[in-house]
């Protein structure tokens, strides 16, 4: 399987690249293809231009600086977002990407009143995220993210697009044995795809 992973922290020691890692090297051991979008390290400009929003609708002019994302993002079956939850949503960079990358004609095309999905390609999106929030304030709060990604993202793809999530709370008050049982966790998970 083709195996999209996009990874979004500024930081090379942190917790979310040892989480990177651990996801690509268990999607490696088992076969896949993976292939690694680092947005901090490739500089990725995630802010929409004036122009850029000018010809958003625009199928194929909408395209300009971020063509080989739309290819990498049109080749590949599965997609894994690798990243920290700031303010109960994913980094600017991230939501940037989205707002850049995902534009009509690629994600989806607009109709009379509907969407229709064009990235039926992918089959399976997964999730690797962490939270500084305890578990009960983000069942409070509605896991705004992950009704974001999935309820919206996974319009964009196939019906049935399969999204699992993988998460820790309380990131900022966890024991080093607890984020080594978390990484654990998310290898086996991977190891199974």
């Amino acid at each position: 399987m083709r195996v999209l992973l996009v990874y979004c922290h500024p930081r090379a020691d942190s917790f979310s690249a040892a989480l990177r890692e651990t996801v690509r090297e268990a999607l490696a051991a088992r076969g896949h293809d993976v292939e690694l979008v680092d947005l901090y390290a490739e500089g990725f400009a995630p802010a929409l231009t004036a122009e850029e929003r000018a010809a958003y609708h625009t199928e194929g002019g909408n395209l300009a600086g971020v063509e080989a994302h739309v290819a990498r993002l049109r080749a590949t079956d599965a997609l894994v977002l690798v990243y920290p939850t700031w303010w109960y949503g994913m980094p600017a960079m991230l939501k940037g990407w989205f707002d850049r990358v995902w534009v009509p004609g690629v994600a989806f095309r607009l109709g009379d009143g509907a969407i229709e999905p064009l990235l039926t390609n992918i089959r399976r999106i997964a999730v690797v995220t962490t939270y500084g929030s305890p578990r009960w304030l983000l069942w409070y709060l509605g896991w705004p993210d992950r009704r974001l990604l999935g309820r919206g993202l996974r319009r964009l793809c196939a019906r049935g697009c399969r999204l699992d999530w993988l998460s820790l709370t309380r990131m900022d008050q966890r024991q080093r044995s607890e984020l080594a049982a978390f990484r654990d966790r998310v290898a086996g998970h991977f190891a199974r795809w």
